[in-house]
């Protein structure tokens, strides 16, 4: 019985973010990722410790549904970019950001519009939490709430596509079912943005045509993959996003 009222539980809570969804304002949404690009993606360590204390300050000293959702993604990118290389100091950080974020996710007053970036993340959270603990089960769950998330949101957000990605592109060769999302989800990314020049904003684009060339070395798309590293690294000049790996890739490639 307490299964089954869970289950109903969760069934429900999905029903409500989907029709959520559909009421999103693409504009706000927007608007919410530029309060929360700081916290994104962030590839220094000196810069993300230093990120990290303040957005913990900012929170205590302010708790709003957004310094929260900064705080559920810098717990985030510290467990992706830290935790795997400390033995003590930065561990638990990928479940603190899951926590944090599902609080969110699951409450009737978060703003409908941080909900492209709380899922994901949220997903994404769990993915590191299977990685850190070894349990393979909750990377497979992740990938049940990255379907949610790309399903209810990707059309006014690329968040859900990305970070799908970037995961599935790690994952190991036994996860074969689930890599292929890699080579989907950036090219998806691509085509919306082609679409939609406000989809993505340069550093993710950066990022994505890195990792689409990453993914077609081969000379069937050689060229097509020299030209998006190209745009990689014009799209990033000062070396926040994905200049540096594309061109290493691209130096390989031309050799």
């Amino acid at each position: 019985m307490k299964y089954k009222l869970f289950t109903l539980m969760i069934t429900a809570m999905t029903i409500t973010n989907g029709l959520k969804a559909q009421q999103l304002d693409f504009s706000k949404v927007k608007a919410f990722e530029l309060q929360l690009d700081d916290v994104m993606e962030l590839t220094d360590t000196t810069e993300l410790k230093i990120k990290l204390k303040e957005t913990e300050d900012k929170y205590r000293q302010n708790p709003t549904e957004l310094n929260k959702t900064r705080l559920g993604i810098m717990y985030h990118e510290t467990a992706l970019n830290l935790s795997f290389f400390s033995k003590t100091e930065f561990k638990g950080y990928a479940r603190k950001s899951f926590d944090t974020l599902s609080e969110l996710f699951n409450s009737t007053n978060t703003s409908i519009e941080l909900l492209p970036f709380i899922a994901s993340y949220r997903a994404s959270a769990l993915s590191l939490v299977g990685a850190e603990t070894r349990k393979l089960k909750l990377i497979s769950e992740a990938f049940g709430l990255f379907s949610d998330a790309v399903k209810h949101y990707s059309t006014v957000s690329c968040s859900p596509l990305f970070l799908r990605g970037s995961v599935a592109e790690n994952l190991p060769w036994f996860f074969f079912s689930k890599r292929k999302f890699a080579k989907q989800d950036f090219q998806s990314i691509i085509d919306k943005q082609d679409k939609n020049k406000a989809y993505a904003n340069w550093k993710i684009m950066s990022f994505t045509y890195w990792a689409w060339a990453k993914q077609r070395q081969g000379s069937k798309y050689r060229n097509q993959s020299l030209i998006y590293l190209d745009k990689a690294i014009a799209l990033d000049p000062n070396y926040k996003a994905g200049r540096q790996k594309a061109e290493e890739l691209k130096n390989k490639m031309v050799k």
